[in-house]
This record gives C-alpha cells, sequence and structure tokens, in this order.
C-alpha cells in the first residue's frame, strides 16, 4: 500500500475510512479524502498501538490495518488461556473461534501456541468502491475465518489477475454464479462475496439463513463462485489508466481519446466485451456491432476477433466445461430484470424457476432483444448444456450504480442466491 496522509484520495483512503469507523474510530464521511477528521482518527489508531502518532499510514501503521483488513490476529497463547477466555476476551462467538482453528484439540492449548482469533466484525465491507486487491484480501479473509471454504483460481485475465473461485458445499447437484463481466458492474462483486460471508458464517454456528436448512444445501448441492471475471475492466473503471499499463495508447484511442473509462467501460483491457463473447450466436453479434456504432474495441459491445478469443471469457467457459452444472446465475446491474431465454433452446423448467426467482427478488421476468440477445454467458450455458441459466440485472440507475444501493440489492437476492442450488435438484 502507498504511504498516506492529509490530502490523499482514492478507494485506498475509503476503505481505511469505512475500516476506521468499523473498528470504533470516526474518520468522518466514507468519501476517499484524507481530510482532517480521518488524520485525527489514524492518530488515536496509532496511539492505541504504541505508534508514533503522526497521522500518516506507512509500513508500521499499514501493519495494524492489515490485520483488521483481514479480520483476524495471530494469537499466542499465555500461561492460564484457555479457548473461552480467548473468546471473552474478544468478544466473538465461541464457535467461530473453533472454526478458525479445525484441528486445533481446544481442551489442549500449549504456551505459545499460535491461533487465529477473528474479530467480531464481517470481512466483507459493503460501503466502499470494491477493486480487485479488496476483494483479494476479503477471500484470504475469509478462508481463515472458515476453512471450509474451497478457493481456486480459474485463470488469469489479460493483466494476469488471478480469476477465482470460491466452493461452498460437497453435494453432488452443482450450480454456479458469476459476477461482473462488465467492468462497470462492479457491485455485483460484493454480492456474491457478502453472501458467501453470510453461509459460511451460519453454517459454521448451525443456524438458518432466511429459514433455509444450510447444512441440506451443503450436503445435497455445491456452490461455485466467481466473484469477478473481468478484473482488468474494474480496476480500470475504479483506479483509473495507469501509465504503466501496456495497453496505455490503445485504451485512450479505444476510449475515442478520453481519459474518463468510470462512466464508461464494460470491457475488458482490450476492449472485448466478455459478455458478447461466448460461441452462441456470435456471429450475430459481430454483424449487429454497426448498428450500434462499434467499428471494434471500444468501451462496450465488441464481440472480440472469435469466440473466447478473451482468456477472462475462456476461463469462466472452460471451467463451465469441467464441471457438471445444473443451474447458473450470471450477475450484472442495472434493471431489477432477470434474463431467462435463448431462442429456442430454453429448457422447459426455466420459466418455472425463473417464477421462484422473480418472487423472491421482486425483479421481472424478461427477454432479451437486439445485440443483448448474443453471445453471453447465459445464452452459452442454454446452448450448449440446455439447462437453466439466468442474467440477472441488479439495481437501479445508471452504471456504475452507487454503493448506496448495496443493502437493497443485497436483500433483493440473498433469497436467490439461497433457493438456486434447491431449485437446481427440483
Amino acid at each position: 500500500m502507498r504511504t498516506l496522509k492529509r490530502g490523499s484520495r482514492g478507494n485506498d483512503v475509503m476503505e481505511i475510512q469505512s475500516l476506521l469507523k468499523k473498528i470504533g474510530y470516526s474518520p468522518g464521511l466514507i468519501d476517499g479524502i484524507f481530510g482532517l477528521q480521518t488524520e485525527k482518527a489514524i492518530v488515536q489508531l496509532q496511539r492505541h498501538n504504541g505508534l508514533v502518532a503522526d497521522g500518516i499510514i506507512e509500513s508500521n501503521t499499514h501493519k495494524v490495518l492489515e490485520r483488521f483488513l483481514l479480520g483476524y490476529e495471530n494469537y499466542t497463547v499465555k500461561s492460564g488461556d484457555t479457548i473461552f477466555k480467548i473468546a471473552q476476551k474478544y468478544s466473538i462467538n465461541l464457535e467461530l473461534l473453533l472454526t478458525a482453528n479445525f484441528g486445533t484439540n481446544p481442551l489442549a492449548l500449549q504456551v505459545g501456541q499460535v491461533i487465529k482469533v477473528p474479530y467480531a466484525f464481517d470481512v466483507v465491507d459493503t460501503n466502499i468502491n470494491y477493486t480487485y486487491e479488496i476483494m483479494e484480501r476479503d477471500i484470504e479473509g475469509l478462508k481463515s475465518r472458515y476453512p471450509f471454504i474451497e478457493v481456486g483460481v480459474a485463470g488469469k485475465s489479460v493483466l494476469g489477475k488471478n480469476l477465482y473461485t470460491l466452493k461452498l458445499g460437497n453435494g453432488p447437484v452443482k450450480v454456479f454464479y458469476n459476477s461482473v463481466h462488465h467492468g462497470l458492474e462492479w457491485i455485483t462483486s460484493p454480492l456474491v462475496m457478502k453472501f458467501v460471508e453470510n453461509f459460511a458464517k451460519a453454517y459454521a454456528t448451525e443456524r438458518p439463513l432466511r429459514m433455509y436448512n444450510l447444512n441440506d444445501i451443503w450436503l445435497n448441492t455445491t456452490i461455485y463462485i466467481m466473484p469477478m471475471v473481468n478484473p482488468d475492466g474494474v480496476d480500470l473503471v475504479l483506479q483509473g489508466l495507469q501509465q504503466t499499463n501496456p495497453f496505455y495508447d490503445e485504451l485512450i484511442a479505444w476510449n475515442d481519446g478520453r481519459m474518463n473509462f468510470g462512466e464508461v467501460w464494460q470491457a475488458n483491457i482490450r476492449g472485448v466485451d466478455l459478455n458478447h463473447n461466448y460461441d452462441a450466436s456470435w456471429q450475430l453479434s459481430k454483424q449487429a456491432e454497426p448498428a450500434y456504432g462499434v467499428n471494434g474495441p471500444g468501451p462496450t459491445r465488441y464481440s472480440g476477433e472469435y469466440p473466447e478469443s478473451e482468456p477472462e471469457s475462456k476461463a469462466v467457459a472452460d471451467f463451465t466445461r469441467h464441471h457438471d452444472f445444473k443451474l447458473v446465475l450470471a450477475f450484472h446491474s442495472q434493471g431489477e430484470e432477470i434474463y431467462w431465454t435463448y431462442q429456442d433452446k430454453t429448457p422447459s423448467q426455466a420459466r418455472r424457476i425463473g417464477d421462484v426467482f422473480s418472487q423472491l427478488s421482486g425483479y421481472s421476468l424478461s427477454e432479451t432483444t437486439g445485440i443483448a440477445s448474443f453471445a453471453g454467458y447465459k445464452d452459452w450455458f442454454i446452448d450448449k448444456y440446455c439447462r437453466p441459466g439466468y442474467t440477472i440485472e441488479v439495481g437501479l440507475g445508471k452504471n456504475p450504480l452507487p454503493i448506496s444501493q448495496f443493502s437493497k440489492i443485497y436483500q433483493d437476492n440473498e433469497g436467490v442466491l439461497l433457493a438456486a442450488p434447491i431449485q437446481a435438484r427440483s
């Protein structure tokens, strides 16, 4: 992390401000601007942790913040400690402490032994712009708290970022959720990440989630999640174009000479719209491009040179080919709609399941028109497997949707995320 001080601006400042508020300090507005109030909060944190209280976030202060960002600390067992006393000391649920230290005998702690102690607050922050770096750290934090979450990498983006997958459950019926084919639609990444956290926390403490029996879901189904299909596009939208980007000049040209990518850029870093890069009527998508003013790489709707030309779309397709998914959900924004059809290939049960999702979310069932009808992931899945696939457009307004919409988006969709594996079994 770069050094942060008064006057600094950016998503990293926003992340620190939100964290400070979460752990009991008062940084002022969570706006990404390092002002006097944020400086005062950092000074307080530094004093409480025996650091030089200068209000500047450099390496030593960052080390303290890092453990809070990850959501846990490594605790060295002292004489007289018991697992119960440690849980009381940190005001955390005993079951969560035991979960984080799976395999450790809680009745035989040894002085000097190091255990993980999760903090009494959630890992996934839903008040901030959700960059790839934040998602990657959240995955590490969730894996540390809930070792039963299986983390994998399905491939890499054009710029070499990992395309992470998360796995919940060990049942025979498999479903797949993915988010953020489009850079502007980054809000769908914290949506599925927050679902992973809420599911894991409830499962670890043997509690239902929205009255769903999570043990039943775990034993009978497996949920796979790819939370950020297009990490390069997300960081271009949220972090801006960096001079070190190997496509620096091309991106400016593809963006009609504009340096502002944060309001227009849906594509990956090579200017390909990943949700037009699948082999399902791809040629029709290509033929439709001129009517939409698309003549090559750019912010949106360019289908690429051929299906799966991009490492991101190929990784998603390969991941799908390597698993026997009964149902898939692709999250996008915006419109509060659920798209469920593809030509005459739509399976017979898709409407019934779609009605369930519509009722749970309050979203309307819709059918795509024009270029949106071609070469998307949902289209490809239905075309190749004749199984239910859904594109869910969350939220309302103009992309990128503000993070202030997150709470409603999550409440609208948690039921769908829980119901999908059950519907896949029916």
